[in-house]
């Protein structure tokens, strides 16, 4: 399999080709590439002889020469063969050895099931790693284009039922924040944004720090994050959802990518203060997230992960994340088992010394 970099008519339509398609991913979008380049990465967009299309991050190593690459999510998208997805993977790797790149990672979003693209991986030299993304599984509610709201929501467990209607009541509104919304506005059970993006988005990290406290999970600085999701959501990969309290102040806020087929629930974040007066917000913002996805017609609603750094299986009473585990299955979701990252070292040599002086450089920095 031959690649090359893309032409300049190629990039006009990279993300149809790399997001939009079913089985599709933000994180090769052009959007995401611009994004990275910012903190030192080189995006190359490779194309194959196939057609196929796929963008891999590099970065060289400090002073000493070699360097490392991340296919993002990717190569994609994971809705081909798997016997193609792994040639590719296994041909973008030789043609960023053959250029002088040490080690390259990848973590495209295929199915556990699928044991043939794993198998064929593994035998060229990659092995699994720890995840570079949170989380390796995710919580599948399938849809397509028959699925109706009506029916969805009967598959939603009773006292998640309850909750949405209860707090349709105590929820004075629910803001949609979306680059795609239409001229007829945002759609029912959704209000209208009276503040830019970008003040709300920003508010939101707040919210999020809050639950990552109360989760036991951590965020890096405030600004990359804001400046990644204001630039996906001009690009249309993704949207915010604010539920606002009776007491006139933002109590919960859901993100979300638009991609693959799909809807993916990114990041989510609510008040704790605020749980006792309004404890179903939640429940509330992930059923209009469902909702926006029936109306878009999309394939499946990705509720997200339930799965941390050394817990990687499907979690089980007593764990730390069952409740989180619990709440997302009680929308009909279930279970869907990824084969997660992994990686293949080039030249173990110069893999380690390139660690070792990124390592040696982030300490001057300091």
């Amino acid at each position: 399999m031959n690649l090359r970099d893309a032409q300049p008519d190629e990039l006009e339509d990279w993300d149809a080709r790399t997001v939009e398609a079913p089985g599709g991913h933000v994180y090769q979008s052009r959007a995401w590439a611009k994004h990275r380049e910012r903190s030192g990465w080189r995006p190359r967009f490779l194309v194959d002889d196939a057609g196929g299309r796929a963008l891999a991050l590099t970065r060289r190593w400090p002073l000493v020469g070699g360097g490392s690459a991340y296919i993002p999510r990717g190569p994609g998208p994971v809705d081909a063969d798997a016997a193609g997805l792994a040639a590719r993977l296994v041909a973008i790797a030789d043609l960023l050895a053959a250029e002088g790149i040490d080690v390259v990672a990848a973590d495209p979003e295929v199915p556990d099931a699928e044991t043939g693209f794993r198998a064929a991986i593994e035998a060229v030299g990659f092995h699994p790693i720890e995840e570079i993304q949170p989380s390796r599984h995710r919580i599948s509610l399938p849809l397509g284009p028959s699925a109706n709201e009506d029916d969805v929501f009967a598959g939603v467990s009773k006292s998640t039922r309850q909750r949405i209607r209860k707090a349709e009541d105590t929820v004075e509104r629910v803001v949609r924040h979306d680059a795609r919304v239409g001229p007829d506005g945002p759609g029912d059970g959704f209000a209208a944004p009276n503040e830019r993006p970008e003040v709300a988005l920003d508010r939101f990290y707040d919210l999020l720090l809050q639950t990552g406290e109360r989760l036991h999970f951590t965020f890096g600085p405030r600004e990359p994050f804001v400046a990644w999701w204001r630039a996906a959501l001009e690009a249309g990969h993704l949207f915010y959802l604010e539920a606002w309290g009776i007491r006139g102040a933002p109590i919960a806020g859901l993100i979300l990518y638009r991609h693959g087929g799909r809807l993916s629930t990114v990041h989510s974040g609510d008040d704790p203060e605020e749980r006792t007066e309004t404890p179903g917000a939640m429940h509330l913002l992930r059923w209009r997230a469902i909702q926006m996805a029936i109306r878009e017609g999309s394939m499946e609603m990705d509720l997200g992960g339930v799965d941390v750094a050394g817990s990687r299986g499907e979690p089980r009473e007593g764990d730390p994340l069952y409740g989180l585990y619990q709440h997302k299955l009680s929308f009909g979701g279930r279970w869907l088992a990824l084969t997660g990252a992994h990686e293949r070292v080039i030249d173990p040599r110069g893999y380690k010394i390139g660690r070792l002086a990124a390592r040696a450089a982030r300490r001057f920095r300091r």
